[in-house]
């Protein structure tokens, strides 16, 4: 994840650059049900509204929880499917609150409405994220059920009301580029706490609509116009946080903004990136299903490390026999075509590889999914 609004604080005031900070555990997002009354085009978790066979018990969800606790993950994710479908959901939400977990449920929001509020305020969630994929008729589309946009951004507005922090998450697609603008200011006027903007990734629905995927210059507009507004928010005091996710480019196309806007701030700037170091799959982030799977990140569900009731969670992530766990643990990893050329391969650490991995086989080769040129990288001088 690329903390958009953290490097705009870093331009406006900047801080010591201080040690590299190492989380004591991956940040764990858990597809507890594969069950959603939605069929969403890109959903990575292919879901569908019905019961799916063999998903963990209350039970075993607790026993992989207490594994958690001692291998120090900070953050459990509870997503689906859509979790509220879970009967338990509040069950595992209050007791991952009672264990110090940072817990935060993710949401189509359609079924959150004032009775679902009775039972979403006790558990005092740290974070609700519901999705908008564009404004109204766009979104509809999108989630494959009218009247969806209307019941999602109720949901928003309960949340917010209700004092819980909320944000939207949007994943971009050149069938919804044309509404992020509206969407944006949606975020403002709503009193949004969060924006999350996930580039389209290849996996699941997502990788058979991949000929959907913006195109890169698509891509760099948005960017700017997420860039422009957030900088625009810093000056005004606005207090909300830009996130993005699925193409860590977004921090070397953040460093050339800076080198064209704030100049004398682009060195520090590129250290700060450095220390941030890009994508962590595998390293910083996992994945848990709904059958007790553990994969590298969401997007890598056709692959699997092992599963919660052979092995412990923290077994699992430690055994470096696995060669896509070796390479992705690996530092630096060893990229190849454009992504190892690339001079600023400490920023984004070879991007998102399971791209590469769809498209080529080899999870190691160049991403397609970068949307910078060869002179922004530097593997071909820039034009004077």
């Amino acid at each position: 994840m690329f903390r958009i609004s953290q490097f705009m604080q870093e331009i406006a005031a900047p801080t010591p650059l201080g040690p590299v900070r190492k989380p004591p555990g991956p940040v764990v997002i858990w597809n507890l049900i594969r069950r959603c009354n939605l069929t969403c085009k890109h959903c990575y978790s292919i879901s569908a509204d019905k019961d799916f066979a063999g998903e963990l018990n209350t039970e075993e969800v607790f026993a992989v929880m207490d594994d958690l606790k001692g291998f120090r993950v900070p953050a459990l994710i509870l997503s689906g499917g859509e979790p509220l479908l879970r009967p338990d959901i509040f069950a595992i939400a209050e007791r991952s609150k009672s264990l110090g977990f940072y817990t935060a449920l993710s949401s189509n929001g359609t079924l959150i409405d004032e009775a679902m509020m009775e039972k979403i305020i006790p558990v005092d969630f740290g974070y609700v994220g519901i999705s908008l994929d564009g404004m109204g008729a766009t979104h509809d589309k999108f989630r494959r059920m009218d009247g969806a946009f209307d019941k999602s951004l109720h949901a928003i507005r309960l949340c917010r009301d209700a004092g819980l922090k909320v944000g939207v998450r949007f994943t971009l697609t050149q069938d919804n580029f044309h509404d992020l603008a509206a969407l944006l200011q949606l975020v403002e006027d709503e009193g949004v706490d969060r924006f999350y903007f996930s580039h389209l990734n290849y996996a699941g629905r997502g990788n058979k609509n991949r000929k959907d995927d913006a195109q890169h210059q698509m891509t760099r507009q948005a960017m700017d116009l997420l860039f422009d507004t957030c900088w625009r928010y810093q000056q005004q005091g606005l207090q909300k946080e830009f996130t993005t996710g699925n193409n860590d480019a977004d921090g070397v196309y953040m460093l050339h903004w800076v080198e064209r806007n704030f100049p004398d701030r682009a060195p520090y700037i590129r250290q700060k990136l450095a220390q941030w170091g890009g994508n962590s799959s595998g390293v910083n982030v996992a994945n848990i299903d709904n059958l007790g799977n553990v994969h590298p990140d969401t997007m890598w569900w056709h692959y699997t490390l092992g599963n919660v009731r052979d092995r412990p969670f923290s077994a699992i992530w430690t055994d470096t026999s696995d060669p896509l766990m070796a390479g992705l643990k690996a530092h630096p990893r060893r990229v190849g075509g454009r992504c190892g050329q690339c001079a600023h391969f400490d920023i984004c650490g070879g991007n998102t590889r399971v791209r590469a991995q769809q498209l080529t086989r080899d999870p190691w080769a160049e991403d397609p999914g970068c949307y910078l040129t060869d002179e922004e990288i530097g593997l071909v001088p820039c034009a004077a």
